[in-house]
């Protein structure tokens, strides 16, 4: 069975990701990106559904590990009776190629290993034909398909459709293995030079993360949430997927799974605000880069989500060759939400690109008029019911949260011609807005109750709310968010965590229940330090990054009751809350509130 989810490591190479288990299993992989198959998949299965398992042999040993510095280089340090060894896994950056290394470093004595590599190639549907390359010593060659892999660094004896190798090492030793995935129809990779790949490696996230702009509390889980956002952005092409998981179950069990393995136009949004805020102005210009690709064509076809280079065709399926996390199936690829109407989406767009501008990146010939095709777009569909924030797969209605981001689509637009000297209609933008305050300001607020409501009809508040105050909609301290914060309280707190909505109201459509969703709950420590609430912000941030793992880690949900992380992991949108949540408590929040 696989680990708890909070026990798994990640590995980037900023294309593509792997997860490493306590135990020192290799246990997601997918080449060559984020949202390819897998060739490890045991975390939705089983050791047969593919691994790849270094360890001391000892049953008895124990392990301990950490990042080297602010890197992904993984360090897991292995202590047996006989001695202590590390082992060093990482996955170089380099755009040619496609690499895991696990370095063997001896510290004391002697460690024997065992190392056990289960290839199961397109999400464990293709066992490869594996064999010796004539010539090429202590190498195996996997082929299934149009894929291939080639292992290097031990002698590897077939068992029982995996293969293994037992590694004695000693006190100064090093041995060295590697996985390298190519084409298949290609020749085989030259091996890699470790020592140099290693240390260009440590330097390149390093060299990132020196660059951070951050001098505020919790600074060392700031620091780890940034690079988890770069580590899930692809290099080349400079989309930013939610998670670099499928199908980690939000209800253990359940039907609940779905695929994050895509750029969200609202999350990569907001993670683009998370890295200005922070210094990087570059991240901004190749997203926006990234978004005028995707995007480009006629605004009506605009989708909430797409493929790591701007593919559209992400239907949803289910793939019965993984059984799922425990059990909880149906595994799923592809997002059904890609075909939702979500009306918050170009206003989360409009909000990061006037963050873009603010930040001194010109607008182009091209970036400012998609806006303005964008903004033409919001109007024609302004009276439309959708789906909201969280997918909700039931029928469409007027989300509050939609209707505001709808508002400050319109409110950037006009900012953008009166505060930047941009070309287009401002008068139009400027009563469409107007018109949308007023309506959610009626509609979307129950004065009886006092609070905001999670769409027009309904008594019932949504997590979402909290964002109004995010985009400026109204103040922190505004009396509506206070009694909308009061009612967030009163009914989405389990155990001190927000959840994203009851469940119980039947609103999304779906069976089962899910667990407190931890973003949320950091943009409840943002309303808190930025309303007044100070020792209420700080004691739930503390408690907030206290669930991270020993590495920093969160996951998208929180299972109070069995003390675990759910959902998938690392989710982009829990780091990026926290980043914000951190810089509120800094002082450094309210600043779109404060430009109204």
């Amino acid at each position: 069975m696989p680990s708890p989810i909070e026990d798994y490591a990640l590995l980037s190479s900023c294309r593509t990701a792997a997860l490493v288990s306590r135990e020192g299993s290799i246990d997601w992989f997918c080449v060559p990106r984020f949202d390819s198959p897998s060739v490890f998949g045991a975390l939705l299965g089983d050791e047969n559904h593919g691994c790849w398992s270094l360890r001391a042999s000892d049953p008895q040993a124990t392990s301990t590990r950490r990042y080297d510095g602010d890197t992904f280089i993984l360090v897991t340090r292995w202590e047996t009776a006989e001695g202590v060894a590390e082992v060093h896994d990482f996955m170089p950056i380099d755009g040619n190629r496609v690499d895991i290394v696990r370095r063997i470093v001896g510290i004391s004595g002697t460690v024997d290993f065992t190392d056990t590599v289960r290839l199961r190639f397109d999400y464990a549907r293709a066992i490869p034909w594996v064999r010796q390359v004539p010539g090429v010593p202590l190498t195996g060659l996997a082929i299934a398909g149009p894929h291939a892999l080639v292992l290097r660094g031990a002698p590897l004896r077939p068992i029982d459709h995996a293969h293994q190798a037992r590694i004695p090492v000693g006190a100064g030793e090093v041995v060295d293995l590697s996985l390298t995935w190519f084409k298949s129809h290609h020749e085989v990779p030259e091996p890699l030079d470790v020592d140099r790949s290693l240390a260009a490696t440590r330097a390149w996230w390093q060299d990132w993360a020196d660059r951070i702009h951050h001098h505020g509390p919790h600074h060392d889980s700031v620091v780890r949430s940034l690079l988890v956002l770069r580590a899930l952005t692809h290099e080349s092409t400079g989309g930013i997927v939610a998670a670099a998981t499928t199908s980690l179950p939000e209800d253990f069990g359940g039907s609940r799974n779905w695929d994050y393995r895509y750029v969200w136009l609202r999350d990569a949004a907001l993670t683009l605000e998370t890295l200005l805020e922070h210094g990087f102005t570059l991240a901004a210009e190749r997203w926006r880069g990234w978004l005028l690709r995707a995007i480009a064509g006629d605004p009506a076809d605009v989708q909430i989500m797409y493929g790591i280079a701007g593919e559209r065709d992400l239907a949803e399926r289910e793939i019965t060759s993984l059984p799922g996390y425990e059990g909880a199936s149906p595994v799923r690829i592809g997002n059904g939400a890609v075909d939702q109407y979500q009306a918050d989406v170009i206003g989360e767009v409009m909000v990061a690109l006037e963050a873009t501008r603010a930040a001194g990146v010109e607008e182009d010939s091209f970036s400012w008029p998609l806006q303005r095709a964008l903004l033409t777009q919001v109007i024609e569909w302004i009276d439309r019911p959708d789906h909201g924030i969280w997918e909700i797969r039931a029928e469409e209605r007027m989300f509050t949260h939609s209707r505001v981001m709808i508002w400050a689509a319109l409110d950037r637009g006009v900012r953008a011609v009166r505060e930047y000297g941009l070309e287009g209609d401002a008068e139009t933008w400027e009563k469409m807005r107007d018109r949308i305050r007023a309506e959610v300001e009626s509609e979307g607020y129950d004065a009886e109750r006092g609070h905001f409501v999670q769409h027009y009809g309904s008594t019932e508040v949504d997590a979402s709310l909290l964002l109004i105050s995010q985009v400026g909609f109204c103040a922190y301290d505004d009396p509506r968010m206070l009694g909308t914060v009061a009612e967030i309280e009163r009914t989405l707190m389990r155990d001190g965590l927000v959840r994203r909505y009851r469940t119980e109201s039947d609103v999304d459509g779906l069976s089962g229940g899910e667990h407190p969703f931890l973003a949320c709950s950091f943009w409840l420590v943002e309303q808190y330090a930025s309303s007044g609430r100070a020792d209420d912000a700080g004691a739930l941030m503390d408690r907030l990054c206290s669930l991270a793992n020993d590495l920093g880690l969160l996951s998208e949900e929180y299972d109070v009751e069995a003390g675990r992380h759910a959902g998938n992991t690392p989710q982009a949108l829990t780091h990026l809350a926290l980043v914000r949540a951190a810089d509120a408590l800094g002082g450094h929040a309210g600043r779109a509130a404060a430009r109204n």
